[in-house]
């Protein structure tokens, strides 16, 4: 029986993903609404592959992809996200997954990229080569993200939505005092004067 894990914290998303796992054969399905859940539902489950979210509270996307390649359990993974893929694509595919479908597109996306992880392929959007179509600004702000770590741009988000240090540091079992320090960081190597700026370089570059 083929199983899969759902994790989103959207009820409303997580019922259109089930219709197309379902359309594709899996009768087993599962779900998450938060980070946090993963790995123990993984361990339960043994599911064969997990539909992701990179936004969701508790434990973010890209932390949760990192501890499942980093773990015993061996299951697929496909990153379904609002995130943009130019920013958050190739983070994904360093961090083990097989596939990368932008709830921008259409639904057919997710059918084909299902199918094709299901049967031992990847599948991920074809990103331009160059940045020849960015203006000056735009190449200039996306190396500066493209720097980040995958830590760094984690922190950097959960900053730009408002959340508090305290929240971070509690989310990403982090100290009060390693946040801060992320925060300087990240005011230094983006190049902005505070949190709002950096609010406004996250806005401007669609992260948020």
């Amino acid at each position: 029986m083929k199983s899969v894990l759902i994790v989103d914290d959207h009820p409303v998303v997580r019922a259109a993903v089930k219709l197309v796992l379902r359309q594709e054969g899996f009768q087993s399905i599962h779900e998450a609404s938060s980070g946090n859940e993963v790995m123990p539902m993984i361990r339960e489950h043994q599911p064969e592959l997990v539909v992701l979210d990179l936004s969701m509270p508790s434990l973010d996307g890209l932390e949760v992809l990192r501890r499942i390649h980093d773990g015993t359990e061996r299951c697929r993974v496909l990153v379904f996200t609002s995130q943009e893929p130019a920013f958050f694509q190739d983070r994904c595919i360093r961090a083990g997954a097989s596939a990368y479908v932008a709830k921008s597109n259409d639904l057919q996306h997710l059918h084909k990229a299902v199918h094709a992880v299901m049967a031992g392929y990847s599948y991920f959007a074809q990103l331009p080569s160059n940045t020849v179509a960015l203006s000056a600004l735009q190449r200039s702000e996306k190396e500066r993200i493209d720097q980040l770590s995958d830590r760094e741009m984690t922190i950097f988000l959960h900053l730009a939505r408002g959340i508090t240090n305290k929240a971070i540091a509690e989310a990403m079992h982090l100290s009060h005092k390693t946040v801060s320090t992320y925060k300087t960081r990240l005011i230094e190597k983006l190049n902005v004067d505070s949190l709002v700026h950096l609010r406004d370089f996250a806005q401007r570059n669609h992260l948020i």
